[in-house]
């Protein structure tokens, strides 16, 4: 009755995945590769395709390397040192994750402008240290808060144990902890690299007309040239490609999950090397992560001649040329859009969490892996596919205000099954068959304990899910063209593409303003779960 109860659970949230998500982005794909399926042989064989997949790969490998290596000291000092401040530079390092990326191409360029390494034989800009940097930037999150969450919650009498017979600290952490850290640290990457395999808007802005990668020509061969067939058929290629990504990185989450873990383990902070140690990490991560949002902040404050002003803020509730509506009301559109995504993720995700954590083994790993499918499609395919297949019928939706969270509810909704599934994972059985043995129904025994257990977890996921939202730029694009459908992404967008010191200042504006409201977010969530693990 149990695998019953939870295969009815799963009925929702796999009736939305095949509706919204596998029907658009087959329609996309049949209607392309159905009018000359020899085009994916092309794709796959010829030399210019060739070496745009071998660069999406380079680059995804060469960012996750250069992530870790970037965020290894803040991971350390976060998980293993209780310091002032430590809870806000977990929500802080989170800002830049979910940044909308045309923010943090814009910050990277404000940087390599103001350091003078936009041109010369020193610059960056249309590099592909560009695009790694960004990248690092962007993800580094994703490693600290998954990895750092999980260490510090680690059984530390293994360590222990092996300093009392001798080991010296790096043979500590080589031959003790990183074995027991590899499952959660695999994950983080596999996620790391999916993340940049299907980068779009910073390769796009960092990286130049010759830094191409399959995203960036799917939306070229699709939008600019029009020609479905290639741009479906590099489609097949990429979800192909991250079809494996999910599923290696669903196997490694699982595994992670069965680990025991307890509270958090952190020590104080010792004077002498340690505190230098933690100084230095919490210094170069916040000129890392920090200097290109501090520039972002300093030119919404400023003219193009310098002078300190709040010019660009008065001036979002004016109309400006380039945009339909104002800025603010470019913002209440993004919070109501989030607002309504957040709402959905929250039925649909939660639905799919239990369906996961109770179903039978094939069914729950089908509808994990297909609850984080979307995460790493490329979201131009998802856009255009929502835009081209809900336009008939009872799903002709490309008229109602509806299609942006709807879409953008997709990407958000496994933001709350990967918070919500690894708490309730963790679980002890026994406690559930003690309230059954008590005479507790199923229905109960998920309220009292499940929802319970996992309620701070769930209001975790939601509340990120909302931040995702809030930031979505991708799928966006396609289906918010509409002038009352305008987003705060869109119009930073708009804005950072045309020259001018007004625009560009109201475009960082727009930016500060949505990166307080995501440190907002984040914060609260934070406080909701407070040992450092959720989401990520």
């Amino acid at each position: 009755m149990t695998r019953v109860r939870s295969a009815v659970l799963a009925v929702v949230p796999a009736v939305f995945l095949a509706v919204f998500f596998l029907y658009p982005v087959g329609t996309l794909i049949g209607r392309g590769l159905g009018a000359d399926i020899g085009r994916l042989g092309e794709v796959v064989t010829g030399g210019r395709f060739l070496r745009i997949i071998w660069f999406t790969l380079w680059q995804a490998f060469a960012s996750t390397a250069l992530t870790v290596i970037v965020a290894a000291p803040l991971t350390w000092a976060v998980a293993n040192r209780t310091f002032p401040g430590r809870r806000l530079v977990r929500v802080l390092v989170t800002v830049p994750f979910v940044l909308p990326t045309v923010v943090v191409g814009g910050a990277w360029i404000a940087l390599a402008d103001r350091l003078g390494l936009a041109e010369g034989t020193l610059r960056i800009r249309h590099t592909v240290w560009a695009i790694l940097l960004a990248h690092a930037f962007f993800n580094v999150a994703v490693i600290v808060r998954s990895v750092g969450g999980y260490w510090t919650r680690l059984d530390r009498r293994p360590e222990e144990a092996a300093r009392t017979l001798g080991a010296n600290p790096r043979q500590v952490f080589v031959q003790v902890t990183l074995p027991r850290l590899r499952t959660s640290l695999l994950s983080a990457v596999s996620l790391v690299f999916l993340f940049t395999f299907t980068s779009f808007a910073i390769i796009l802005l960092l990286g130049g007309p010759r830094r191409s990668t399959i995203e960036t020509e799917i939306f070229r061969w699709a939008v600019t040239r029009t020609d479905i067939s290639t741009a479906a058929a590099l489609s097949v290629v990429q979800m192909i490609a991250v079809a494996a990504l999910v599923l290696v990185n669903t196997r490694l989450q699982g595994r992670s999950s069965r680990q025991r873990l307890v509270g958090d383990r952190a020590q104080p902070v010792q004077p002498g090397r340690d505190r230098a140690a933690v100084v230095a990490a919490l210094v170069s991560s916040g000129l890392f992560l920090g200097l290109p949002l501090v520039l972002l902040l300093e030119r919404s404050l400023t003219t193009g001649e310098g002078s300190w002003t709040l010019a660009n803020y008065r001036g979002l509730a004016e109309r400006v040329r380039l945009l339909p509506i104002s800025g603010t009301d470019a913002l209440i559109n993004s919070l109501l859009f989030a607002v309504a995504a957040a709402g959905i993720a929250l039925l649909v995700g939660g639905l799919a969490s239990l369906a996961i954590v109770h179903g039978g083994s094939f069914t729950s790993r089908l509808l994990d892996l297909g609850m984080l499918l979307p995460i790493g499609t490329s979201a131009v395919t998802l856009g255009f596919g929502v835009l081209i297949a809900l336009d008939r019928g009872v799903l002709d939706l490309r008229g109602s205000w509806w299609i942006v969270p709807l879409t953008q509810s997709l990407i958000a909704i496994p933001f709350v099954v990967r918070s919500v599934v690894p708490v309730l994972r963790s679980i002890d059985p026994r406690l559930r068959e003690a309230a059954a043995t008590l005479g507790a129904t199923p229905g109960a025994v998920r309220r009292e304990i499940d929802l319970r257990i996992g309620a701070r977890a769930l209001a975790t996921g939601v509340g990120f899910a909302f931040a995702i939202s809030l930031g979505e730029f991708g799928a966006t694009s396609f289906v918010g063209r509409r002038s009352d459908l305008l987003t705060v992404p869109l119009a930073i967008e708009r804005l950072l593409g045309t020259p001018g010191d007004l625009l560009r200042g109201q475009a960082m504006a727009l930016s500060v303003v949505l990166m307080l409201v995501t440190a907002a977010v984040v914060l609260i969530g934070d406080r909701l779960h407070p040992d450092g693990g959720g989401v990520l």
